[in-house]
């Protein structure tokens, strides 16, 4: 089915939650340049015609943040002549995979246990603390990257929401983007046309009622209490911004200069 996105978006049928976040504004008055960021779910379900949109962009380097399990789940991206793309896993496996395969094929009694009473949301906002402090060379990779030579690039993961959310956020506040305006584009991620589908593997009258499906939305939704969760956990941990890419990501200040260069005009 076609999505019906805004008419300044491109019409994808295979791809959700695809956009360029050029335009967003940094504290200093600069914006983020048009067509060197893009954001997006997983690519595996590209139609032809998504493919070739995408093949025209020019793209340097895909940056993958599923991990096996995913992958074995929705399939490998679709291929795009020379785009270089990268696999960094920002989930572990070994901890999600049977979590997720409750989701899909849980019943009531047991999604009730494991989501129910603000567990959801609390499972979320851990997963974001955890990515923030556990997988800052896999970010320290990708920032050091675009500032190299890997622009335009596209960052992704499964729903293009948590993982990518979190490694575009991380970009963004590199360069100095308003934290307002990282939040916004945030949460885009909610819009219809770009959500998630949600699958289950159920088909009793009880896989997709409306119980089940507020279950299973804090793990869907893109939050504001997510992302300051992230934010919190930098400051918790390196008292701010500049000793979070310093010292955690281990960038020296010529790197983000190159950052700010590649992508802000």
């Amino acid at each position: 089915m076609t999505q019906h996105a805004p008419s300044t978006e491109p019409e994808l049928f295979g791809v959700r939650n695809f956009r360029d976040v050029g335009g967003l504004p940094t504290v200093d008055g600069r914006s983020v340049r048009p067509g060197v960021l893009y954001r997006s779910g997983h690519l595996a379900h590209a139609t032809a015609e998504d493919a070739a949109f995408l093949a025209g962009l020019g793209l340097h380097t895909v940056f993958d943040f599923r991990n096996a399990a995913d992958q074995r789940l929705e399939g490998a991206d679709v291929e795009l002549p020379g785009v270089r793309n990268v696999n960094l896993p920002l989930s572990d496996p070994a901890d999600g995979a049977e979590f997720w395969q409750m989701v899909r094929d849980g019943d009531i009694e047991q999604l009730r246990s494991l989501l129910s009473e603000g567990r959801a949301a609390d499972r979320m906002i851990t997963s974001y603390r955890s990515i923030i402090t556990q997988r800052t060379a896999e970010h320290s990779r990708v920032l050091r990257s675009i500032a190299e030579d890997s622009v335009p690039a596209l960052m992704h993961c499964a729903a293009g929401k948590d993982r990518a959310g979190l490694s575009i956020a991380v970009t963004l506040l590199a360069v100095g983007v308003e934290r307002d305006a990282i939040e916004a584009d945030y949460l885009e991620s909610n819009a219809k046309h770009r959500r998630y589908k949600v699958r289950r593997s159920g088909t009793s009258a009880d896989a997709y009622s409306p119980e089940v499906m507020e279950l299973l939305s804090p793990l869907f939704d893109a939050r504001s209490t997510y992302l300051h969760a992230a934010f919190d956990t930098i400051e918790q941990t390196w008292g701010g911004t500049d000793r979070y890419f310093e010292e955690g990501l281990g960038l020296t200040a010529a790197e983000r200069d190159r950052l700010r260069e590649r992508l802000l005009v």
